[in-house]
């Protein structure tokens, strides 16, 4: 039985725990009862969050006094902002400081499915993207669900050819005003289903240097294709190796779906990668000292090898 047990500990130490540092735009103040606090350079929110099951640290009345909006949810995704103090703002913005390098930046806003336009914990995924595609200067980077492009901004901040695909037309806009406030330029923009696209790169003998993947758990491309994870991400996941560069390659999957196990993204890339991956869960750390999961991940990267 000891065996058993120091054969487990010695595997999970493998596993990664990753959270963003030192953005001082945004800050996790605190979360529990199925809610988070958060601050987005100068806007408090109070969003859902379905992983915190706990209890926060301070109460309902402390956080409303702290906020200046609320999400009230209406349905199992939308629902309304209720302005706390003062009116609603219309947009606004923050920046992210890539390792030793420019800054990028985001235009904020207040969406009816409860999202502002930036997913923070996934900051640790842009400086592991910028720091690696450096090392391939002038290489292809792919970026599919790609939302309002923070993967894309760090690669191009890193000199790589962007390409960026999103299913959303008003995101697609939205990643691009994004590019300019960044005073970036020449990402290609794709509005097209993911697995689609990546099918049809494969057919013309492309490749590319650098790939990140994001899927939602379920979602639909512009002419009604329907995406559902479980189903589909062993397939996508086929496609995308068919297009990664043989040789100097990096492949970051990020999954964000309740009781998914970071030895999925494991399991996944060990079908592909022989020499070393990792892989683990993203987090953020509240002011108040809880953490919050928010996504598995797995990646590697033979750039600069």
């Amino acid at each position: 039985m000891s065996k058993w047990f120091v054969s487990i500990n010695l595997y999970f130490c493998q596993v990664q725990l990753l959270s963003p540092a030192h953005w001082s735009d945004y800050e996790l103040l605190d979360c529990g009862n199925f809610q988070k606090l958060e601050r987005f350079g100068r806007v408090i929110t109070i969003r859902p969050e379905p992983q915190a099951l706990w209890r926060p640290v301070n109460t309902e009345r402390e956080w409303e006094k702290q906020a200046h909006v609320k999400f009230i949810q209406k349905g199992s995704s939308s629902g309304t902002w209720k302005a706390l103090k003062g009116d609603l703002p219309s947009a606004w913005k923050i920046n992210y400081a890539l390792p030793a390098g420019p800054r990028i930046q985001f235009r904020l806003a207040l969406t009816g499915f409860k999202h502002v336009g930036v997913f923070p914990e996934q900051a640790v995924n842009w400086d592991y993207i910028y720091t690696n595609m450096q090392k391939q200067r002038g290489g292809k980077f792919l970026n599919l669900f790609a939302y309002t492009g923070g993967a894309s901004m760090a690669a191009k901040a890193a000199g790589a050819d962007v390409t960026h695909v999103d299913s959303i037309r008003q995101v697609l806009n939205w990643a691009r005003e994004n590019m300019e406030q960044s005073s970036l330029k020449d990402i290609r923009w794709v509005l097209e289903d993911a697995l689609k696209f990546v099918k049809r790169e494969a057919r013309r003998g492309n490749f590319y240097h650098g790939i990140i993947l994001d899927p939602p758990a379920y979602g639909h491309g512009p002419e009604g294709e329907k995406w559902k994870l479980e189903e589909q991400l062993q397939e996508m996941m086929d496609a995308v190796f068919s297009i990664l560069h043989p040789e100097h390659r990096m492949l970051i999957l990020n999954a964000y779906s309740l009781g998914l196990s970071a030895l999925v993204t494991e399991n996944l890339l060990r079908t592909y990668v022989k020499g070393k991956s990792d892989f683990g869960e993203l987090f953020l750390r509240s002011a108040t000292g809880l953490q919050l999961p928010l996504g598995v991940f797995g990646r590697f990267s033979t750039l600069g090898n």
